[in-house]
């Protein structure tokens, strides 16, 4: 139940600058004095918090005072990888879970520097570092400050998803009164009015999301999505593309081919998925298939997908929708050539890639 009582002061040094604005402003004193009062009545049971206000209002101050210990500052990122920036004792296993787990999901990028990323994926690496991070509460300053509000809306709605399904407590620290409806905080303390309220234990519903979808036959669109799809560039020709828009913007592909079966005549694949790196970790990847899955349903089609993404095949295997068809390690064959990277310059193999197949009831 922290309690706070903070006083500011600062006396500048009297120079000639400082004591001509004093004359001439009539200041009634020489020091400056910020006073910050209040309480958070929090308890052990609750994973995120909100501290909101206009600048200058204090938050800094009061998160710096009450959570010292649990303060990110910021992280080095020195490596030519995001992968090789996480801390060493990880296993890679760990680190691109926490990835995953944030929304952070492109592995394309996962071997870009860290200085070349989006504001909006610097952000999710940030949250994904911390919650690989021993530390079981961590508090983050500027929370959604640099990056476009409705990046900033969607990506707090991941992060507090990605904080509820680990172990860890979360204080985000913002100026911004618009992820409120998004973080879906268990508290919120307002510097504004220094005020508390606590929403635990309430059921809280983020905002309605606008997602329309849009048969296109233009398929020079895959060219904004090549790169942050985890297997390949290419793309054929012959499938079905759709589109999703989030909110008026563009934000995911989905493209639908017709897979030869020497007696079943009716099977849609999947031939590929890509959300857009600042919309991932919010559902709408499922939400973009199994839409276009009830088109080709109600066309008598089945509908299938053979994915070998993570965070796809975890998000697949606990959906009453699909049913796996089978799931395991492409294992290596007498022959099988291995192939030279395009990004490292090493050679390489699919083997040991876990792969899965589903099918949409």
């Amino acid at each position: 139940m922290p309690t706070f009582d903070i006083i500011k002061e600062v006396k500048p040094k009297q120079t000639f600058r400082v004591a001509s604005v004093i004359g001439k402003f009539d200041l009634q004193s020489e020091h400056i004095i910020e006073h910050f009062q209040g309480n958070i009545d929090i308890n052990e049971n609750w994973k995120v918090g909100l501290i909101v206000g206009k600048s200058g209002t204090g938050k800094t101050t009061i998160a710096k005072q009450l959570f010292e210990d649990a303060y990110i500052t910021n992280f080095e990122y020195k490596a030519e990888t995001i992968l090789d920036d996480m801390p060493k004792e990880c296993s890679l296993e760990q680190i691109t879970n926490a990835f995953n787990s944030v929304g952070f999901s492109s592995p394309p990028s996962w071997l870009k520097p860290y200085s070349v990323l989006s504001n909006g994926q610097k952000m999710r690496v940030d949250l994904a570092r911390a919650i690989i991070d021993e530390k079981e509460f961590f508090v983050f300053d500027e929370f959604t400050s640099v990056v476009d509000r409705n990046v900033a809306q969607i990506g707090s709605f991941a992060m507090q998803k990605a904080i509820r399904k680990t172990d860890k407590k979360f204080i985000a620290v913002t100026c911004h009164h618009d992820v409120e409806d998004w973080l879906l905080p268990d508290w919120v303390f307002n510097t504004d009015t220094m005020t508390f309220q606590n929403f635990e234990g309430q059921k809280k519903n983020r905002p309605e999301i606008k997602f329309e979808i849009f048969q296109t036959a233009d398929k020079s669109i895959w060219k904004m999505f090549a790169k942050h799809h985890y297997l390949s560039h290419t793309h054929n020709n012959a499938a079905n593309v759709f589109i999703a828009m989030i909110n008026g913007e563009i934000a995911g592909f989905l493209s639908v081919l017709h897979f030869p079966h020497p007696k079943a005549k009716n099977i849609k694949k999947v031939h590929r998925l890509v959300i857009l790196p600042d919309y991932q970790g919010a559902g709408f990847g499922i939400k973009f298939l199994n839409e276009i899955g009830k088109i080709y349903k109600e066309q008598n089609q089945r509908y299938t997908i053979v994915t070998s993404a993570p965070s796809l095949i975890n998000a697949l295997k606990k959906s009453n929708e699909w049913f796996c068809k089978s799931i395991g390690r492409k294992k290596a064959h007498k022959g099988d050539a291995m192939q030279k990277s395009r990004i490292t310059g090493m050679k390489t193999g699919s083997e040991n890639r876990i792969t899965a197949s589903f099918e949409l009831k």
